[in-house]
């Protein structure tokens, strides 16, 4: 039986196809579209499914969507009422959306689905609604390797959640209690992000990275004002200070008075201030998550907790709470955004609506999230004659030593292979890698490589056997969704003199033996690779350790800042051209910058993709 699971319409649009409760394939719309946090219907992802599992449109037994339009919309309704008459431009910019696309969903995706089918609507496979949060939720526990856990979904807000807490047992998902719209983490923590000057949907990464420089100046006004928290967790915002509910932007002038001042501009300096309230919001966030994990554990007991949702991409919380929370064991959805509720809905239908039993896989069922297309020696080959380009057809034999060796010398390589990654992170599979060793490493990444930040964090891919040498962290945390502190043995003692900097000069301070991983706090975003999932990734980083006795190398995704994750040999020489990076790995094809045909100097890409 074959179920597919579409997300699309809000953002980060994606499609998941499972076979009898497996996953086959699973990939975001952006990867194809070149566009950023796609919204748009993902038809090039759903061909990309189907070809991956030789079937036709026809051969599907369901089409399941992610969310419920209908009740979305009667929240949309009922918001605007509540407010009314403030937000009635709002109102009037979101109505013809609704009423042209979103409102007759069912319709657009029959005429969708038609069109790749080449059939009448009529022919069409039965199509389904999961709900929002169901989708999370199924896309956390189902995959997961544990039989029994609780189950916390934590994001903007979906028809009318914005948190939920299940309890996952076997093949059943049982919905406990939530907190409903507009009382929403996730859109409190989008505030900040909004008024610090970053993009809402891209930009909470950087506000999780720019905390640390920071200091929690403002939690005590937050809770005073912004949040009343409770202390079960559960928590009511004072809609006084944010405009999200019916207004255009996240923030209003009450929120702009209480932190002295309008929001930051786009692309302006960063002053202390955005890093104060960076790692202000950062201490409420993991306060709440904390503080929830801990009554959802006194209510329903057990070692394991699955977390899903846009909030569950907090690797600081993560980390956090799996140091201090309750649980033993925490498994996260590598996709918790959006994109993967793709996935969750599929699920959503093959185990809640056809009943079908589970088998639970000891490390989990996600298959590394290496679930999208894997280009073949010809594809490669092809394209990169077609341009010129002049590469070295090597064995793994003669490749890995060789590369470990380029890396060991400090050079920066785009390494492509095998099959994408599915969510957010790239995990081995479409890299930029180069050695943590280096002191410089950090910066021409940032700088010359992704042209972004120069305050952004780099992650380390470790050998999964080896994590405990250089991390505070002693279980697998494959999808980069952990963050641990660097090992006291590993660590650079600081003078007084450097202890009492501040902001981004604490950047220029050396604070580890692996510099271009360590962030100013001494932690690291850790990726464990594991021989199973990523055999040549694994193969690398072991014949690095070989030739440096170091286990570790800086691991982040293949683009530029504003551009998705690198998909086709095309998407990664194009990539390699605009940027400073050295050498270019494609599968078992190795290309030197140096001998490249002449690339026009181009600036293209700063207006290609839009800045995130």
């Amino acid at each position: 039986m074959y179920i597919l699971g579409i997300s699309a319409y809000y953002h980060d649009s994606a499609v998941a196809l499972i076979k009898d409760g497996e996953i086959v394939a699973a990939v975001q719309e952006e990867r194809f579209t070149r566009k950023k946090h796609d919204a748009g219907f993902p038809a090039q992802g759903i061909v990309y499914c189907l070809n991956e599992a030789n079937i036709k449109v026809g051969d599907l037994d369901s089409i399941v969507f992610y969310d419920k339009p209908l009740i979305k919309f009667e929240r949309l309704l009922e918001t605007y009422l509540a407010y009314a008459p403030k937000g009635f431009r709002s109102f009037l910019a979101a109505m013809p959306v609704w009423l042209k696309e979103k409102l007759f969903l069912k319709t657009t995706l029959k005429k969708e689905f038609a069109k790749i089918a080449g059939c009448k609507e009529t022919e069409l496979p039965k199509l389904f609604f999961a709900g929002h949060h169901q989708s999370h939720a199924a896309s956390a526990f189902y995959p997961s390797p544990f039989e029994k856990a609780s189950v916390l979904c934590l994001d903007g807000v979906g028809e009318w959640a914005t948190t939920t807490c299940w309890q996952g047992d076997g093949n059943k998902l049982k919905l406990l209690w939530e907190i409903d719209f507009p009382h929403s983490l996730g859109l409190l923590y989008s505030a900040f992000t909004y008024y610090t000057g970053f993009k809402v949907n891209s930009g909470e990464y950087k506000l999780m990275g720019l905390a640390p420089y920071g200091e929690p100046k403002y939690v005590d006004l937050i809770l005073e004002h912004l949040i009343d928290l409770k202390e079960d967790g559960t928590f009511r915002l004072d809609m006084s200070y944010f405009n999200y509910a019916t207004g255009l932007t996240m923030t209003n002038g009450k929120f702009a008075k209480l932190f002295g001042g309008p929001a930051r501009k786009a692309e302006t300096d960063i002053s202390q201030k955005e890093m104060d309230m960076a790692r202000s919001i950062q201490a409420v966030t993991e306060e709440v998550v904390l503080r929830l994990a801990r009554s959802i554990h006194k209510e329903q007991g057990g070692d394991n907790l699955c977390l899903a949702g846009g909030v569950a991409l907090n690797c600081v919380s993560n980390g956090r709470l799996l140091r201090e929370g309750p649980f033993k064991n925490i498994w996260i959805q590598p996709a918790a955004g959006d994109a993967g509720g793709s996935l969750g809905a599929a699920l959503v239908t093959w185990y809640d609506y056809y009943d079908n039993p589970r088998t639970v896989q000891p490390d989990d069922a996600m298959q590394g999230s290496y679930l999208g297309p894997k280009s073949t020696d010809s594809d490669i080959r092809s394209y990169l004659d077609s341009v010129n380009a002049k590469y070295e057809p090597l064995t793994d034999d003669v490749l890995m030593p060789k590369l470990a060796s380029i890396l060991a010398s400090e050079n920066v390589v785009g390494w492509f292979q095998g099959r994408m990654e599915f969510g957010p992170r790239s995990l081995g599979g479409r890299s930029i890698i180069g050695d943590p060793r280096s002191k410089k490493m950090q910066s021409v990444m940032n700088l010359k490589i992704k042209y972004r930040e120069s305050f952004r964090p780099f992650a380390p891919a470790v050998l999964a056997e080896r994590v405990g040498d250089y991390f505070e962290h002693t279980t697998s945390s494959p999808y980069m969704l952990m963050v641990a502190p660097i090992v006291e043995s590993r660590r650079v003692k600081m003078t007084e003199e450097q202890s009492k900097l501040f902001g981004i000069e604490k950047l220029k301070v050396n604070r580890s033996d692996l510099p271009s991983i360590t962030h100013v706090d001494y932690s690291a975003r850790i990726q464990t690779v594991h021989k199973e999932t990523n055999p040549r990734f694994y193969a690398l980083i072991k014949e690095f350790e070989k030739q440096t006795d170091c286990a570790v190398l800086v691991n982040t995704s293949f683009n530029v800042r504003g551009e998705p994750i690198v998909c086709t040999p095309e998407d990664a020489y194009r990539c390699f051209m605009r940027t400073e990076m050295d050498y270019l790995v494609l599968e078992n094809v190795i290309l030197d910058k140096r001998e490249q045909p002449e690339w026009a100097k181009d600036e293209s890409w700063r207006d290609e993709f839009e800045l995130d």
